[in-house]
């Protein structure tokens, strides 16, 4: 193949990257600094180089060119020509071939040699030297795409307040599965099985969040001992999803994925990598961006531009506060909301984000381009509010529109269900939607991400059955991972046989399950702990593409069965009782014009705690009435949702506490006791009786509201007495 048999025109500026037009195919590539760009076309067979065309055009500081009859399917790269003077921060060297940042389809992977490296490794001058070797045999490439055709269904909408999220990721939750076919196993094809699908759907979440699907990099120090790169927070491409996740063509197979899920009243939320990428510091090699526009799209030291700034811990930060940079990653955003139909982001490190030059701001550039962006602003928006750079604690801190991940509520409800001495009080101000940090600028309770769990971390078998982390499998002598875990391993280390130590641990997974989705806020529950799934204590199992870390669908045992269940249970009441998932924080003020107080807290004698009782360290049991009769829109008028009391007992001993008098029907029905978490009927009680409440146990009771239907009581028992599944 020839250059002779695509006729080179002008093209244009734009859109950026490969666009194929049912005649031909466009090339539009950014850099501010080059001198000389140059496409070059492989063969998808041998790999080898065929064509190497010079864009012809510069306009507005994007190279273009248009070949004619260049079809969707083919192989290619760009070598970038211009200064090679790291000392300045340009790293250009057109003896690597670097990836098309917008590329929609990637092909084959990585392998490293010192020929991706920009510099001679090894060499005294470090990463000042020069090396001219060809790194093309040894790179991915990028592969032009066709146009979108057919129609799909509108992106599902689910309220804020009614979501329930699902973190999961995409090859390892179908690993093991049996009822997916051995081919399809650890596919993106696999995980729009009607086995998986059905299964998700049946849990009662409604948003599944998949961790990063886009392209990366396996690091070469986890290869060299046997590992990978399992989570793959190490992005190459932004418009790409990795082609290990794909057992056909990966457009259509995701499409197809998310069609399923949607089809099913599922929504899909990608996990997204944009504060670094995979391309490291100054020693790091040369596949992408380092070679297209170095300081274009990397945060530079401002004294010392050989040098990055390293606020992701990864060596490279990507730079927001260019308008180009900027624009990839909105455009990025956009496609997968317009051409596959996401419906929502969680950003990995977001305060980088949001941090302009002079440090973290809540109108930066790209918190400001989501906020008025018609597309943007209509999907899910989820924060993880941290980096490792100044300022870098961020939870509460995002604009409105955004939620959150809440790392306050993960550690004190852990805290407060190990039996910390002080957490009470924090603890209530979690399980209402940490109104200290969120209730702001009209921000909702759904701004607060609840979890006690997710893919970093202990999952929460492993949260009650050790002390201590276990992640000698890393192979960095159990170094990594936190060591601040608030864990407890209720009596032994790691499995036992020990019946009463099982059992604790049974109801300290139904405690924290249930403080999760009845609390006020998102929750986020992490796939495999509605079963109790193991690690075997490994807390940072990133690196771990082996049985750590897949989904283990055999070893599900009788009581991984019921936790099953019992999660279904909480999500049906999440659904049935609107009390639980208020859009309006609650206070514990009291309402004159409707002589109602939305929230009390209660002693186990059922009066009022008073200051002194939620100073005393000591207190680790307690209620919580929230009335069903409190203003539950902006509107002035009372409610008629069910009045709940939820019982908490972190206590070691059973506490006798008294069921309180409040307007309405004086009969509390016991709608769940985590002590008896499967019962032939739901006990009703009367007012001023006396509940003997279990050491390490929760409670939940309910009293209809005057006025309400007597069918939503009715409902839930029909329910929570029905046989498991």
């Amino acid at each position: 193949m020839t250059n002779e048999q695509y006729r080179l025109a002008e093209g244009r500026p734009y859109p950026l990257g490969a666009t194929w037009d049912g005649r031909g195919t466009n090339f539009a590539l950014f850099s501010a600094h080059a001198t000389k760009v140059e496409l070059c076309l492989f063969d998808p067979g041998s790999g080898r180089e065929t064509d190497r065309i010079e864009l012809p055009e510069f306009t507005d500081e994007i190279w273009h060119g248009y070949l004619h009859g260049l079809p969707p399917g083919t192989l290619y790269g760009y070598r970038v020509h211009g200064p090679y003077a790291p000392e300045e921060g340009h790293r250009f060297n057109p003896n690597k071939l670097l990836l098309d940042p917008y590329a929609k389809e990637h092909a084959g992977e990585l392998r490293w040699s010192p020929e991706v490296f920009g510099y001679q490794i090894g060499h005294p001058d470090g990463d000042l030297s020069f090396d001219d070797r060809d790194s093309a045999p040894f790179v991915p490439k990028c592969m032009v795409v066709g146009a979108a055709g057919g129609t799909r269904p509108e992106r599902l909408r689910v309220p804020w307040d009614m979501t329930v999220i699902y973190e999961l990721h995409a090859a390892g939750y179908t690993k093991l599965h049996p009822g997916v076919p051995p081919e399809l196993r650890g596919t993106i094809a696999g995980l729009q099985r009607p086995e998986v699908v059905d299964y998700i759907r049946s849990l009662g979440v409604t948003s599944v969040e998949l961790l990063p699907v886009h392209t990366f990099v396996n690091d070469n120090y986890l290869l060299e001992k046997g590992l990978t790169n399992y989570w793959g927070y190490n992005t190459l491409g932004f418009f790409a999803a990795d082609p290990r996740y794909f057992a056909g063509e990966a457009v259509e197979e995701f499409k197809g994925m998310v069609d399923r899920f949607h089809d099913a009243g599922l929504e899909v939320i990608l996990d997204v990598v944009y504060n670094h990428t995979a391309e490291g510091n100054e020693l790091g090699p040369t596949l992408s961006f380092k070679g297209i526009d170095n300081v274009s799209y990397y945060r530079l030291l401002h004294d010392q531009p050989r040098y990055y700034i390293n606020d992701t811990g990864t060596g490279n930060t990507l730079n927001l506060s260019h308008p180009r940079t900027l624009q990839m990653v909105t455009d990025s955003l956009r496609y997968w909301v317009t051409e596959m139909q996401v419906d929502g982001f969680r950003f990995d490190l977001a305060t980088i984000l949001g941090r302009e030059t002079h440090g973290f701001d809540e109108g930066g550039g790209f918190l400001d381009s989501c906020r008025q962006d018609p597309v943007l602003s209509s999907v899910k928006l989820i924060a993880e509010p941290w980096d490792c750079g100044p300022g870098g604690y961020q939870v509460g801190g995002f604009p409105p529109g955004w939620a959150e991940w809440n790392d306050c509520f993960r550690d004190t409800v852990r805290s407060f269900w190990r039996g910390d001495a002080g957490t009470a009080a924090d603890f209530a101000t979690r399980i209402t939607a940490s109104g200290d940090k969120f209730n702001r600028r009209g921000r909702k309770p759904w701004a607060s991400v609840n979890f006690i769990t997710a893919h970093d971390g202990f999952t929460l078998n492993d949260l009650v059955s050790y002390n201590d982390k276990h992640n000698e499998a890393n192979g960095e002598d159990n170094r990594d991972g936190h060591s601040d875990n608030r864990s407890w391993n209720c009596g032994a280390e790691g499995p036992t046989d020990d019946p009463g130590i099982n059992a604790l641990r049974e109801r300290q997974k139904r405690n924290l399950l249930a403080t999760l989705l009845l609390s006020q806020g998102t929750p986020m529950i992490l796939a495999g702990d509605e079963f109790g799934r193991t690690q075997r204590g490994n807390n940072n199992a990133y690196c771990q593409d082996n049985e750590i870390s897949w989904v283990d669908w055999q070893g599900i045992d009788e009581a991984g069965h019921a936790l099953q269940e019992f999660v279904r249970k909480l999500t049906y009441l999440r659904r049935r009782l609107p009390v639980l998932r208020r859009n309006r924080f609650l206070t514990g003020e009291y309402n004159e014009a409707l002589d109602v107080t939305d929230v009390q807290w209660l002693s186990p004698s059922a009066t009022p705690l008073t200051t002194e009782q939620w100073a005393d360290e000591a207190m680790r049991c307690f209620g919580m009435l929230i009335d069903g009769r409190a203003q539950a829109t902006g509107i002035k008028r009372p409610a008629s949702d069910a009045t709940l009391l939820l019982v908490f007992n972190a206590y070691h001993d059973t506490v006798d506490f008294t069921l309180p008098d409040v307007p309405g029907p004086d009969a509390w029905t016991c709608l769940m006791d985590t002590n008896v978490p499967v019962r032939e009927d739901l006990p009703v009680f009367n007012a001023g009786d006396v509940y003997q409440v279990t050491g390490h146990s929760l409670l939940l009771f309910a009293l209809e509201a005057k006025g309400a239907s007597a069918r939503v009581l009715a409902t839930i028992e029909t329910r929570m007495t029905d046989t498991p599944e």
